[in-house]
Protein backbone atom coordinates (compact mmCIF):
# COMPACT_ATOMS: atom_id res chain seq x y z
CA UNK A 1 0.00 0.00 0.00
CA UNK A 2 1.48 3.82 -0.65
CA UNK A 3 2.53 5.48 2.10
CA UNK A 4 0.12 8.74 2.84
CA UNK A 5 1.19 11.99 2.58
CA UNK A 6 -0.32 15.18 3.19
CA UNK A 7 -1.65 17.47 -0.30
CA UNK A 8 -1.81 21.11 0.99
CA UNK A 9 -3.12 23.53 -1.33
CA UNK A 10 -2.92 26.74 0.12
CA UNK A 11 -4.71 30.39 -0.85
CA UNK A 12 -2.15 33.04 -2.41
CA UNK A 13 0.14 34.58 0.19
CA UNK A 14 2.18 37.41 0.87
CA UNK A 15 5.89 36.00 0.50
CA UNK A 16 6.60 36.46 3.72
CA UNK A 17 3.99 33.73 4.99
CA UNK A 18 4.59 31.54 1.66
CA UNK A 19 8.28 31.05 2.97
CA UNK A 20 7.45 30.42 6.98
CA UNK A 21 4.81 28.14 5.77
CA UNK A 22 7.28 26.09 3.58
CA UNK A 23 10.04 26.52 6.13
CA UNK A 24 7.22 25.54 8.83
CA UNK A 25 6.53 22.46 7.07
CA UNK A 26 10.15 21.47 6.55
CA UNK A 27 10.85 21.98 10.80
CA UNK A 28 7.78 19.66 11.73
CA UNK A 29 9.01 17.04 9.32
CA UNK A 30 12.80 17.21 10.80
CA UNK A 31 10.75 16.70 14.09
CA UNK A 32 8.47 14.33 12.91
CA UNK A 33 5.79 16.31 14.34
CA UNK A 34 4.22 16.89 10.79
CA UNK A 35 3.75 14.41 7.56
CA UNK A 36 5.45 14.36 4.30
CA UNK A 37 3.79 17.26 2.15
CA UNK A 38 2.84 17.98 -1.19
CA UNK A 39 2.44 21.74 -1.36
CA UNK A 40 1.02 24.23 -3.91
CA UNK A 41 0.08 27.53 -3.62
CA UNK A 42 0.05 31.58 -5.15
CA UNK A 43 1.44 34.66 -4.52
CA UNK A 44 -0.73 38.13 -3.72
CA UNK A 45 1.03 40.41 -3.92
CA UNK A 46 3.42 39.45 -6.21
CA UNK A 47 6.90 38.93 -4.85
CA UNK A 48 10.51 38.44 -5.71
CA UNK A 49 12.16 35.45 -4.02
CA UNK A 50 15.68 35.97 -3.85
CA UNK A 51 18.13 32.66 -3.14
CA UNK A 52 19.25 32.31 0.62
CA UNK A 53 22.75 33.89 -0.23
CA UNK A 54 22.28 35.58 -3.41
CA UNK A 55 23.06 39.45 -2.60
CA UNK A 56 20.49 42.00 -2.87
CA UNK A 57 21.84 44.27 -5.71
CA UNK A 58 21.33 46.20 -8.47
CA UNK A 59 19.98 43.16 -10.74
CA UNK A 60 16.77 43.34 -8.85
CA UNK A 61 15.16 47.04 -9.24
CA UNK A 62 13.69 47.56 -5.63
CA UNK A 63 11.95 50.69 -6.63
CA UNK A 64 10.28 49.87 -9.66
CA UNK A 65 9.37 46.61 -7.81
CA UNK A 66 7.87 48.89 -5.06
CA UNK A 67 6.70 50.99 -7.75
CA UNK A 68 4.56 48.04 -9.52
CA UNK A 69 3.11 46.69 -6.01
CA UNK A 70 5.52 44.06 -5.81
CA UNK A 71 7.28 42.33 -2.71
CA UNK A 72 10.69 41.12 -2.05
CA UNK A 73 11.58 38.14 -0.04
CA UNK A 74 14.06 35.70 0.70
CA UNK A 75 13.77 32.45 -0.12
CA UNK A 76 15.01 29.51 2.56
CA UNK A 77 16.41 27.66 -0.51
CA UNK A 78 19.38 28.54 -2.78
CA UNK A 79 19.40 29.54 -6.27
CA UNK A 80 18.79 33.23 -8.24
CA UNK A 81 15.71 35.54 -8.01
CA UNK A 82 12.20 34.62 -9.53
CA UNK A 83 9.04 36.68 -10.26
CA UNK A 84 6.44 35.13 -8.89
CA UNK A 85 2.89 36.24 -10.24
CA UNK A 86 -0.51 35.71 -8.96
CA UNK A 87 -2.00 32.17 -9.74
CA UNK A 88 -2.87 32.99 -13.04
CA UNK A 89 0.83 33.53 -13.88
CA UNK A 90 2.17 30.63 -11.74
CA UNK A 91 2.12 27.71 -9.53
CA UNK A 92 4.36 27.40 -6.88
CA UNK A 93 4.96 23.93 -5.30
CA UNK A 94 7.14 22.35 -2.76
CA UNK A 95 7.64 18.49 -1.23
CA UNK A 96 8.20 18.28 2.24
CA UNK A 97 10.14 14.63 3.05
CA UNK A 98 12.50 13.03 4.91
CA UNK A 99 14.92 9.97 4.83
CA UNK A 100 12.83 7.38 4.65
CA UNK A 101 9.97 8.83 3.37
CA UNK A 102 10.65 7.18 -0.41
CA UNK A 103 13.55 5.62 -1.98
CA UNK A 104 16.30 8.21 -2.50
CA UNK A 105 14.83 10.44 -0.35
CA UNK A 106 18.85 11.13 1.09
CA UNK A 107 20.05 12.32 -1.64
CA UNK A 108 20.10 15.57 -3.07
CA UNK A 109 20.19 14.58 -7.01
CA UNK A 110 17.40 12.23 -6.63
CA UNK A 111 15.25 14.03 -5.00
CA UNK A 112 15.68 17.01 -8.12
CA UNK A 113 15.72 13.63 -10.23
CA UNK A 114 12.33 12.09 -8.52
CA UNK A 115 10.50 15.44 -8.30
CA UNK A 116 11.40 16.40 -11.65
CA UNK A 117 10.17 13.39 -13.13
CA UNK A 118 6.78 13.70 -11.22
CA UNK A 119 6.13 17.26 -12.66
CA UNK A 120 7.02 16.24 -15.98
CA UNK A 121 4.90 13.45 -15.74
CA UNK A 122 1.83 15.68 -14.77
CA UNK A 123 2.56 18.23 -17.39
CA UNK A 124 2.61 15.28 -19.92
CA UNK A 125 -1.39 15.33 -18.87
CA UNK A 126 -1.74 18.42 -20.33
CA UNK A 127 -0.30 17.89 -23.43
CA UNK A 128 3.44 19.80 -22.42
CA UNK A 129 6.85 17.18 -23.40
CA UNK A 130 8.64 18.93 -20.59
CA UNK A 131 12.15 17.10 -20.73
CA UNK A 132 14.52 17.41 -17.37
CA UNK A 133 17.99 19.09 -17.88
CA UNK A 134 20.67 16.89 -18.07
CA UNK A 135 23.52 16.80 -14.73
CA UNK A 136 26.21 19.25 -15.60
CA UNK A 137 29.13 18.50 -13.27
CA UNK A 138 30.53 21.75 -13.36
CA UNK A 139 27.14 23.76 -13.50
CA UNK A 140 27.93 25.45 -9.81
CA UNK A 141 30.82 27.32 -11.53
CA UNK A 142 28.68 28.41 -14.78
CA UNK A 143 26.02 29.57 -12.90
CA UNK A 144 27.74 31.62 -9.76
CA UNK A 145 27.19 34.79 -11.05
CA UNK A 146 23.56 33.99 -12.20
CA UNK A 147 20.72 36.75 -10.69
CA UNK A 148 17.94 35.30 -12.72
CA UNK A 149 16.50 32.11 -11.70
CA UNK A 150 14.93 31.28 -15.58
CA UNK A 151 18.10 32.85 -17.27
CA UNK A 152 19.66 28.25 -17.75
CA UNK A 153 17.63 24.92 -16.85
CA UNK A 154 19.97 23.33 -13.89
CA UNK A 155 20.19 19.73 -13.03
CA UNK A 156 16.86 18.30 -13.93
CA UNK A 157 14.90 21.36 -14.31
CA UNK A 158 12.27 21.21 -16.39
CA UNK A 159 12.70 23.06 -20.41
CA UNK A 160 10.67 22.67 -23.35
CA UNK A 161 12.51 23.08 -26.58
CA UNK A 162 15.60 23.96 -24.72
CA UNK A 163 14.13 27.07 -22.90
CA UNK A 164 13.30 26.39 -18.98
CA UNK A 165 9.81 26.06 -18.08
CA UNK A 166 10.35 25.14 -14.30
CA UNK A 167 12.88 26.65 -11.77
CA UNK A 168 13.48 24.74 -8.32
CA UNK A 169 15.85 24.54 -5.27
CA UNK A 170 15.96 23.01 -2.64
CA UNK A 171 17.24 22.83 1.03
CA UNK A 172 18.34 19.87 3.36
CA UNK A 173 18.60 20.16 7.36
CA UNK A 174 19.04 17.24 10.03
CA UNK A 175 17.72 14.45 7.18
CA UNK A 176 14.85 16.42 5.73
CA UNK A 177 14.25 18.53 3.33
CA UNK A 178 12.48 21.36 1.23
CA UNK A 179 12.37 21.68 -2.37
CA UNK A 180 9.92 24.18 -3.89
CA UNK A 181 9.74 25.67 -7.51
CA UNK A 182 8.04 27.76 -10.06
CA UNK A 183 5.95 26.11 -12.70
CA UNK A 184 5.38 29.30 -15.09
CA UNK A 185 1.84 29.74 -16.49
CA UNK A 186 2.24 33.09 -18.36
CA UNK A 187 4.46 35.72 -18.38
CA UNK A 188 4.61 39.38 -18.94
CA UNK A 189 8.01 40.19 -20.41
CA UNK A 190 7.68 43.70 -20.18
CA UNK A 191 7.69 43.39 -15.92
CA UNK A 192 10.39 41.11 -15.53
CA UNK A 193 13.11 43.70 -17.70
CA UNK A 194 11.70 46.27 -15.13
CA UNK A 195 12.06 44.43 -12.32
CA UNK A 196 15.04 42.66 -13.41
CA UNK A 197 16.78 45.31 -15.34
CA UNK A 198 20.17 43.40 -16.00
CA UNK A 199 18.23 41.52 -18.33
CA UNK A 200 17.63 42.72 -21.54
CA UNK A 201 15.43 39.93 -22.73
CA UNK A 202 14.87 37.71 -20.29
CA UNK A 203 12.06 35.59 -21.84
CA UNK A 204 14.52 34.37 -24.43
CA UNK A 205 16.02 31.60 -22.25
CA UNK A 206 12.47 30.80 -20.44
CA UNK A 207 8.78 29.65 -22.05
CA UNK A 208 5.86 29.00 -20.67
CA UNK A 209 2.97 27.11 -20.51
CA UNK A 210 0.75 29.77 -21.75
CA UNK A 211 2.95 30.05 -25.05
CA UNK A 212 3.61 25.93 -24.81
CA UNK A 213 -0.01 25.20 -25.53
CA UNK A 214 -1.04 28.76 -26.86
CA UNK A 215 -3.19 29.13 -23.79
CA UNK A 216 -2.91 29.03 -19.93
CA UNK A 217 -4.22 25.62 -18.38
CA UNK A 218 -5.19 27.51 -15.18
CA UNK A 219 -4.21 27.21 -12.23
CA UNK A 220 -6.47 24.21 -10.74
CA UNK A 221 -5.77 22.25 -13.53
CA UNK A 222 -1.73 22.60 -13.43
CA UNK A 223 -2.37 21.55 -9.69
CA UNK A 224 -4.43 18.70 -10.58
CA UNK A 225 -2.15 17.02 -12.86
CA UNK A 226 1.12 17.71 -10.89
CA UNK A 227 -0.87 15.94 -8.04
CA UNK A 228 -1.12 13.13 -9.97
CA UNK A 229 2.55 12.85 -11.45
CA UNK A 230 4.09 13.66 -7.88
CA UNK A 231 2.53 11.10 -6.05
CA UNK A 232 2.31 8.81 -8.94
CA UNK A 233 6.24 9.11 -9.10
CA UNK A 234 6.84 9.53 -5.54
CA UNK A 235 4.68 6.30 -4.87
CA UNK A 236 2.58 7.62 -2.06
CA UNK A 237 -1.28 8.78 -1.60
CA UNK A 238 -2.11 12.52 -1.29
CA UNK A 239 -4.71 13.20 1.08
CA UNK A 240 -5.73 17.13 1.74
CA UNK A 241 -5.24 18.25 5.41
CA UNK A 242 -4.45 21.80 6.79
CA UNK A 243 -1.66 22.73 8.42
CA UNK A 244 -1.81 22.23 12.80
CA UNK A 245 -1.85 24.40 15.56
CA UNK A 246 1.61 24.03 15.98
CA UNK A 247 2.39 24.64 12.33
CA UNK A 248 0.69 27.61 12.10
CA UNK A 249 2.67 29.19 15.61
CA UNK A 250 5.65 28.28 13.65
CA UNK A 251 4.97 29.90 10.69
CA UNK A 252 3.69 33.35 12.80
CA UNK A 253 6.93 33.28 14.33
CA UNK A 254 8.96 32.78 11.15
CA UNK A 255 7.00 35.91 9.77
CA UNK A 256 7.71 38.00 12.57
CA UNK A 257 11.19 36.83 13.36
CA UNK A 258 12.87 36.09 10.01
CA UNK A 259 10.92 36.25 6.97
CA UNK A 260 8.98 39.55 7.55
CA UNK A 261 12.07 41.60 8.45
CA UNK A 262 14.19 43.88 6.47
CA UNK A 263 17.31 42.37 7.50
CA UNK A 264 16.96 38.95 6.69
CA UNK A 265 15.60 40.45 3.13
CA UNK A 266 18.60 42.48 2.20
CA UNK A 267 21.13 40.80 4.49
CA UNK A 268 20.15 37.05 4.36
CA UNK A 269 21.16 37.21 8.36
CA UNK A 270 19.37 38.30 11.08
CA UNK A 271 20.79 40.74 13.92
CA UNK A 272 22.06 39.25 16.73
CA UNK A 273 20.17 39.25 19.72
CA UNK A 274 20.14 39.17 23.49
CA UNK A 275 17.02 38.18 25.93
CA UNK A 276 16.91 39.39 29.88
CA UNK A 277 20.41 40.38 31.46
CA UNK A 278 22.20 40.11 28.73
CA UNK A 279 21.48 36.26 28.26
CA UNK A 280 21.54 34.97 24.46
CA UNK A 281 17.84 35.11 22.77
CA UNK A 282 16.81 32.52 20.42
CA UNK A 283 17.52 33.30 16.87
CA UNK A 284 15.33 32.03 13.93
CA UNK A 285 17.53 30.73 11.33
Amino acid sequence: MDATWRLLVTEPLDGATNMAVDEALLRARIDESGAPTVRFYGWRPPTVSLGYAQPLDESVDRRRCAALGIGVVRRPTGGSAILHEPPDGEVTYSVVAREGDFPGAEDVLETYRIVGEGLAAGLRRLGVDAQLAPLARNRRAETASDAFCFRRAGAYELAVGGRKLVGSAQRRQRRAFLQHGSVLLDADPARLRAVFPRESDPTSSMTTLAETLGRSPGFDAVVATLEVGLAANLGVRLVPAGLSAGEWASVEALVAGKYGTDAWTTLGRLPERTGPAGTPAVVIS
